[in-house]
């Protein structure tokens, strides 16, 4: 079952097992590991690569209504503290906090958010549009496009609302330089994807 898959190969990878193992101790609402280290752990296990090989960081997302920065950087701290012992980069945001400080930082807009798995479908490429967290002896995965995309080692823009060109490019080079096997299909002419949210859920 293709979510099975999903979820065997990510769970290759220890430092993503670990964070799921010890995700519910924070007691983060709506708390997803999501992204790159997932979608870049296929592409490891895809091109026979170490299953962490590459990945800069892994990030968690989480949906607090307390939008306070201070609120936000004692849930950063927690989580450096949790990880520390890992030797990898943990990452926390708040996406109820992310709208007030995008604009600043790229320039455009960004609508609030709802839920954590709104941010999931506003990332710049469709291979890396993927949640998964820990539930009641399974782990629940988010993949509102679909796993296409992940399994044929292709990187396809997502034009949403925040859809920057430049800044999908310049991830996708970033990931063709550290895998090469990857497709990457132009910013250019992209049309925005019809909705179709998938959540699956699949016992590891």
């Amino acid at each position: 079952m293709e979510t099975e898959r999903l979820t065997d190969a990510v769970l290759q990878n220890p430092a993503n097992r670990i964070i799921l193992e010890r995700l519910p101790a924070l007691g983060l609402p709506d708390a997803w590991l999501v992204a790159g280290s997932l979608f870049q752990t296929v592409c490891n296990i895809l091109t026979g690569r170490a299953p962490d090989y590459g990945i800069r960081d892994y990030d968690i997302f989480y949906f607090d209504r307390d939008t306070s920065w201070e609120a936000e950087d004692a849930i950063i701290r927690r989580v450096k503290s949790l990880f520390t012992d890992l030797g990898v980069t943990v990452e926390a945001r708040n996406q109820a906090r992310v709208h007030l400080w995008y604009p600043g930082k790229f320039g455009i807009a960004y609508p609030p958010l709802l839920r954590s798995t709104e941010a999931i479908d506003r990332f710049l490429s469709i291979a890396g549009q993927i949640g998964i967290r820990p539930a009641q002896g399974y782990c629940e995965i988010y993949a509102p496009r679909g796993l296409d995309d992940l399994w044929a080692l292709t990187v396809r823009p997502n034009p949403c609302a925040n859809f920057l060109p430049h800044l999908y490019e310049a991830k996708a080079a970033t990931w063709k330089a550290r895998w090469p096997e990857l497709t990457i299909l132009p910013a250019s002419g992209a049309q925005p994807p019809s909705p179709c949210p998938h959540i699956f859920n699949t016992r590891p």
